[in-house]
């Protein structure tokens, strides 16, 4: 298992994605963003994709420089159709429009609609919450083919239908708090599966909606589990919500349909906290408020308590200064990908 760092990674990204068609502009996004997960730790996200989203061009499924479209707008609200390209060129840029909004409007929301995977959530209302503003984010695969059964259903209707909250702070590392509603993101399955591992009791079923810990189950048939074990109807509420937000509200629909095309729908929300009261008062206050939630006597069998998006911070720091560990099978799709396009010897591979 090579380790690599962050940087060699964004440019072994870009590069290939530059050579199956997208824009340098878009590469730089996606590699950006795609890496940035490695760093922070969820590999489900990060570099094990390329050769996915790759596939995706081929099959025409994701589509370079595709326009990114306004279809609807209002001083604080907007529609934006994605037209099959890139998920993380069109929802930064949605993001973006939709800050500048809340600048003047103080709260602003928009919809994304004909779009490719969006990668990690957290990565997008970061964004807003540098801006001094408090931002959330929804995203549903629309009518892709779905993961995850509903609470005591023994099949998948449902999308790992992921939600993230970014709130500003004086912290070290950002409050963020980034969830799939199911058991597991479908990427740590795969991860899963490139690395010969085993899943925990609580995460899948397989196609006769028994539980097993192979991950291999779920692309025979199985299906991922609504988080919440036992309580797993508090899932399945959610992930519902989710699916109503961003994709029946961005009218991508329900349900399955034949083509299997990826097409993420996603709702973002930014709220300007200088709206409501000081925006240092609460940087310090929401500070604070971590530090005393970390404060707490640990439990036994825990070394501390961390605030949400404090495990990333620190993987992203250790990563930064030491590579990030890429799977043997990762690596070695990576490296027939760079020998199809002639960039082997370029990239070091």
């Amino acid at each position: 298992m090579p380790t690599v760092s962050a940087d060699r990674l964004i440019e072994i990204a870009k590069a290939l994605l530059i050579a199956a068609g997208a824009s340098e502009e878009e590469a730089a996004v996606v590699a950006r963003y795609n890496i940035g997960a490695n760093l922070v730790g969820h590999d489900s996200h990060g570099i094990i994709l390329i050769p996915t989203y790759i596939d995706r061009i081929k099959a025409g499924h994701i589509v370079p420089k595709a326009p990114w479209v306004i279809t609807q707008e209002t001083p604080t609200t907007t529609v934006v159709d994605g037209n099959w390209g890139f998920g993380y060129a069109v929802t930064d840029r949605a993001m973006r429009h939709t800050i500048e909004k809340a600048k003047t409007q103080n709260v602003a929301a928009a919809t994304v609609f004909r779009q490719s995977h969006i990668g990690r959530l957290a990565s997008y209302p970061l964004i807003a919450a540098g801006e001094g503003m408090i931002a959330m984010i929804t995203a549903d695969s629309g009518r892709s083919p779905k993961h995850v059964a509903p609470f005591g259903g023994a099949k998948a209707r449902l999308g790992t239908n992921p939600i993230c909250f970014a709130v500003p702070s004086n912290l070290d590392g950002p409050l963020v708090f980034d969830m799939a509603t199911s058991a597991a993101a479908a990427g740590k399955i795969n991860v899963a599966t490139a690395r010969g591992d085993q899943v925990p009791s609580g995460w899948l079923i397989d196609a006769e909606g028994k539980p097993s810990n192979d991950p291999r189950v779920l692309k025979a048939g199985g299906a991922l589990l609504p988080l919440g074990g036992t309580e797993g109807y508090k899932g399945t509420g959610l992930a519902a919500i989710v699916e109503i937000l961003s994709g029946l509200l961005t009218g991508l629909g329900f349900g399955v349909e034949p083509t299997g095309r990826h097409n993420d729908g996603c709702f973002i929300a930014v709220f300007n906290v200088a709206a409501f009261r000081s925006l240092e008062t609460f940087r310090q206050e929401v500070t604070e408020f971590a530090q005393y939630l970390k404060a707490t006597p640990p439990a036994q069998g825990f070394a501390e308590v961390y605030y949400p998006g404090e495990i990333e911070f620190r993987k992203e720091q250790e990563r930064r200064k030491n590579g990030v560990p890429i799977e043997d099978a990762t690596w070695n799709k990576i490296r027939v990908l760079a020998q199809g396009y002639g960039l082997a010897d370029k990239l070091g591979v």
